[in-house]
């Protein structure tokens, strides 16, 4: 019967989303009106929701801060056009879509989804006109590479705060979500679009010299990949030694640079020092990336209130149950219940985080912590659809109709999700 309340809030929830009611406060109601049906005393009700925002940023915070503080540099000072020219220059126009893709990964580290997207569309539409190709055989390798970073690697949202509530080494969420990212990539980003957009083989296309006139003024080579790039080594190479070192000073170094919160703030320091602008300037552009991200906090707060009404009033144990009898794997189930929340819902985040509630318990249950974010994290991007603004984003840029956007980015997304489910699967399979 707890079940059928809680799809009673989820209702809730998604009838004030398609009412056009702020995510922040319909997430609010949402959990108030959850717990009154789940039958917990007003009192308790307040004291999770106070708990759940407390708990879901006090590790979220600062990374999501200096993640977007990074983000706003490598763009305001022009490092991420410069990446994109680099690649395009070493691929080549047979190559493009290679070229494409690595981009949208670089970039997508330190960016977030919207950020990223509005960035590289101009420079896909100026790369697909020159090398005479159709504008979505670019840009899908684009959009597949900003999705899966979102999805699966911190210091994105999602990871983060995933992270967070199922207490997963982070570094250890990085390193599985880069060996997830790059062969997705390829089959949503690389693949599929060639199944889907024919080339016209007999005649030869008209190619014209890419031209990148304000190059000059960008950032230089090194400088422009160690913006984006730092972040992930310094995590990845502090987790990769603490398995080498597990006692004494240098245990307790790789411990402290591994932290998400030291590495973005190393990686600030870094960027501050080596960019060409002015410290003055610099502030200005970190303080309007944080700007940026403030209503993104808000939802995340309001959605960790909600998972927290969903712990608390043990709803969680319900789903363990559940799972053992019909004897389904703690991580196949977590993705279904999040991919079904984003197809409800439409937003990866907020279905995200919703899901995390239902699956806590699954984490004592035997699965792996940082699995367990991946899957939920694949499963937050299943079938974007018309309740989704990415999906929107993504037609309109395009100049698509919903039966092509359909047939383009709802199904690079669920490509995404499927194969991200089936990845975790096999990681899971190897570790254990």
């Amino acid at each position: 019967m707890n079940l059928l309340w809680v799809l009673a809030g989820i209702i809730i929830l998604l009838v004030l989303i398609l009412k056009k009611i702020n995510p922040m406060l319909a997430l609010l109601i949402a959990s108030i009106a959850t717990g009154l049906l789940l039958g917990m005393p007003i009192e308790k009700i307040t004291t999770s929701i106070t708990n759940g925002i407390g708990s879901t940023l006090g590790s979220l915070v600062m990374v999501l801060a200096l993640g977007a503080m990074i983000g706003k540099l490598a763009e305001d000072s022009g490092a991420a056009k410069k990446i994109v020219y680099v690649l395009i220059r070493i691929f080549g126009f047979k190559n493009i879509q290679w070229a494409v893709l690595l981009t949208g990964i670089l970039v997508g580290i330190p960016l977030f989804y919207n950020a990223g997207f509005v960035i590289l569309i101009p420079l896909v539409f100026s790369i697909a006109g020159a090398a005479g190709l159709p504008r979505l055989y670019v840009g899908i390798p684009m959009a597949a590479a900003l999705s899966v970073t979102h999805g699966f690697l911190p210091p994105h949202p999602g990871p983060v705060a995933l992270s967070g509530i199922f207490h997963a080494e982070i570094g250890k969420v990085l390193i599985y979500g880069l060996i997830l990212t790059v062969p997705i990539a390829i089959m949503a980003g690389i693949v599929f679009p060639r199944i889907i957009i024919r080339l016209n083989k007999t005649e030869p296309q008209q190619k014209r010299a890419i031209t990148f006139d304000d190059e000059h003024t960008l950032p230089g080579t090194l400088k422009s990949f160690t913006i984006a790039l730092s972040p992930i080594l310094i995590i990845s190479l502090a987790t990769l030694g603490l398995l080498l070192f597990h006692s004494g000073p240098v245990h307790s170094f790789l411990t402290f640079i591994a932290d998400p919160t030291i590495a973005l703030l190393i990686t600030l320091t870094i960027t501050l020092l080596i960019q060409d602008t002015s410290i003055s300037k610099a502030m200005d552009s970190c303080a309007e990336g944080v700007k940026g991200i403030a209503m993104i906090l808000m939802i995340i707060a309001a959605g960790g209130a909600f998972k927290q009404i969903l712990v608390d009033s043990g709803i969680g144990e319900d789903v363990k149950n559940m799972a053992a009898n019909i004897h389904a794997s703690p991580l196949l189930l977590g993705w279904l219940i999040a991919a079904l929340l984003r197809v409800t819902l439409g937003s990866a985040t907020i279905a995200a985080l919703t899901a995390s509630g239902m699956v806590i318990p699954l984490i004592t249950a035997g699965a792996s912590p940082e699995l367990m974010v991946l899957a939920i994290g694949a499963g937050s991007l299943m079938f974007s659809h018309v309740n989704d603004t990415g999906f929107w984003m993504f037609k309109e840029y395009f100049n698509l109709n919903l039966k092509e956007t359909f047939k383009t980015w709802t199904l690079m997304e669920t490509i995404v999700s499927v194969l991200g489910i089936i990845g975790v699967l096999i990681l899971n399979t190897i570790i254990n």
